[in-house]
């Protein structure tokens, strides 16, 4: 797989981009926190990693762990569109290795960390069913 050759560099986003501590559902600044990692892409670049784990950054009401939309990024860090440029940014570094296929960034999906606010537990929901796919 290509993660065996990978240097992965793992950023805990809800942290280094100073979001705040609980999430009440509303954007409260409107700041496109995530694209903070922007001036990062050089210092990661220089310390050679080939991959950017991202983890956690969907959409949940405190730590990021207790996540209640795997579609959407938290409003804390901005939009799916800032996260789409920050990979973009990743991906076109230009160092080499950071071009490789699937290599420019990998998001934590923490499927067992749902919360209460996640739709398996809204009452229209009769089964929550996880499945893991064959490899």
């Amino acid at each position: 797989m290509w993660f065996d050759d990978a240097t992965i560099y793992q950023i805990y986003p809800l942290g280094l981009c100073g979001a705040p501590l609980q999430n009440d559902g509303s954007d409260q600044t409107g700041e496109h926190r995530i694209l903070r990692v922007l001036d990062w892409v050089e210092h990661i670049k220089k310390l050679g990693a080939t991959c950017v784990l991202f983890n956690p950054l969907f959409d949940s009401d405190a730590h990021g762990y207790d996540t209640r939309d795997y579609n959407k990024v938290d409003c804390r860090l901005g939009t799916n569109d800032d996260l789409r440029q920050v990979c973009a940014a990743l991906h076109t570094a230009d160092d080499p290795r950071l071009h490789s296929r699937n290599a420019s960034g990998l998001l934590s999906d923490l499927r067992g960390g749902i919360q209460r606010p996640h739709a398996a537990f809204r009452p229209h929901f009769r089964t929550f069913v996880v499945t893991q796919r064959a490899a």
